[in-house]
């Protein structure tokens, strides 16, 4: 189901995704992208959360500006929805992605990044949105998830001015949520996968599909969805043994470590 771009591996029950188009900076091209979502559509049975990573120096440079094509505007529009759909299928798929970044997070590849669940950067991570000077636009979704990260007037700042984030930088703006050292990406990112593959099943359905939703809803709307999943949840066979399991002392309390 992958193209040669990407490859795949586990560690239990978690699956890695790995870029591999290092003599590209691991740049976008649509067999990337189609392929991913080919693979998010339909996960090998058993795996509960996946992690996105990249061989090579950089996560992504973005978009492979080879791939660009003389189209129509018709045949652009369905371009760029064509990896809405493919982003879509990754944040809104059914298993949780947790990203590890390090170099080039730039254009298509920051795009990419937005739309995981978790963000793990190295130090060396950077991004960049520098379709301004490319005389382009974000097309992979960007201009609607990345001014929910770190506001629409830093995104325009970036795209007008070509302005790049260090990895300091971009964690402090809400990027990333875990900063780690040259080469302790990948590690973190299974280890933090590991630990989401073991929550209860619905509780991370409900986290994906769910909380997303209950967040871009009128407050009315939201705290009736809130409701309703809520219900939903504590209904749950795995919820009521889990919750049983914690009443009986047989589940860890919540530590500071």
């Amino acid at each position: 189901m992958l193209p040669e771009s990407v490859g795949f591996s586990r560690e239990g029950d978690v699956g890695v995704l790995e870029l591999r188009r290092v003599a590209k900076r691991n740049a976008l091209d649509d067999v990337t992208v189609l392929g991913l979502e080919r693979f998010v559509s339909a996960p090998p049975e058993g795996v509960r959360a996946l992690v996105l990573c990249a061989a090579g120096e950089h996560f992504s440079a973005g978009l492979d500006l080879t791939d660009v094509q003389a189209r129509d505007l018709p045949a652009s529009i369905a371009h760029s929805r064509s990896w809405h759909r493919a982003f879509d299928a990754l944040q809104f798929g059914t298993l949780p992605v947790v990203a590890a970044l390090q170099g080039a997070t730039i254009g298509g590849g920051l795009e990419l990044a937005a739309a995981c669940h978790v963000r793990v950067a190295e130090r060396s991570a950077y991004y960049a949105l520098p379709e301004g000077q490319r005389g382009i636009f974000l097309g992979g979704g960007g201009s609607v998830r990345l001014p929910r990260l770190i506001g629409t007037a830093r995104v325009m700042d970036m795209m007008l001015t070509g302005r790049v984030y260090d990895a300091e930088e971009g964690h402090a703006l809400g990027i990333s949520q875990y900063l780690v050292d040259a080469g302790a990406g990948r590690a973190k990112a299974i280890e933090l996968a590991h630990r989401i593959a073991s929550n209860a099943s619905f509780s991370n359905f409900a986290i994906l599909q769910a909380l997303p939703r209950i967040a871009d809803a009128s407050p009315a709307i939201g705290y009736f969805a809130e409701a309703l999943v809520a219900g939903a949840a504590t209904n749950d066979e795995e919820a009521k043994q889990r919750v049983q399991a914690f009443l009986d002392k047989r589940a860890a309390k919540v530590t500071k470590t």
